[in-house]
């Protein structure tokens, strides 16, 4: 049987898949571009025609899953009714952000993000300024309209939006490790406490 040859649109993302089990198994100072192109079945020269070395290769697999949901988030944000309460945004974006983080391909990231990223200054700035710093200021949007609304007790939204980053990406590092943390309920429930939890303190106005 002759082998089917994959159509140059979709070179990249067969690329993209290979390398995110190549970076998973062997960090990112340990995969090799031979070993990826390999696994996407392509020439070693096919990869540098879409990504000249595996920093563009890391930034791209960054925006085309974590960059790319905040893109979705702030579109929901900017699209929903002038009339939605800030609490009802928040939950729609806590919901569809707790499911993301418990893909495996965001544990991936993670995982390399945690333990590689502080070798590498010029990716760390690249996260930083594109994942974390665009994904506090949806938070803390959210959060400032809800209190201008008089929804939210006054707070800083941005330390809020800290806060809230980092009990859902605290909760996602568990549930993936969950014979560590046996007292972790199915994935449902835990979403529920943290939107209680993390809602009563946005609202409590006990001193």
């Amino acid at each position: 049987m002759p082998t089917r040859r994959r159509a140059p649109e979709s070179r990249p993302t067969q690329i993209l898949d290979a390398a995110f089990h190549e970076f998973g198994e062997k960090g990112l100072a340990g995969a090799r571009l031979d070993d990826i192109a390999k696994r996407a079945g392509v020439a070693k020269g096919t990869i540098y025609l879409y990504f000249p070395h595996k920093d563009a290769l890391f930034r791209e697999m960054v925006r085309t899953t974590i960059v790319d949901a905040i893109a979705s988030g702030e579109a929901q944000r900017d699209e929903a009714d002038g009339d939605a309460s800030a609490e009802s945004l928040l939950r729609q974006l806590a919901t569809a952000w707790w499911h993301f983080l418990r893909e495996e391909r965001v544990h991936t990231l993670h995982r390399l993000v945690m333990a590689e990223l502080p070798q590498c200054p010029d990716l760390m700035a690249f996260y930083a300024s594109e994942v974390i710093a665009r994904a506090r200021r949806l938070v803390a949007g959210i959060i400032e309209r809800g209190v201008a609304r008089g929804e939210f007790r006054p707070v800083d939204p941005l330390i809020a939006a800290r806060m809230y980053s980092a009990l859902w990406m605290s909760h996602a590092t568990w549930a993936a490790n969950r014979p560590l943390h046996p007292t972790l309920g199915a994935d449902e429930q835990i979403l529920e406490e943290m939107l209680e939890f993390y809602l009563h303190a946005l609202t409590s106005r006990t001193p």
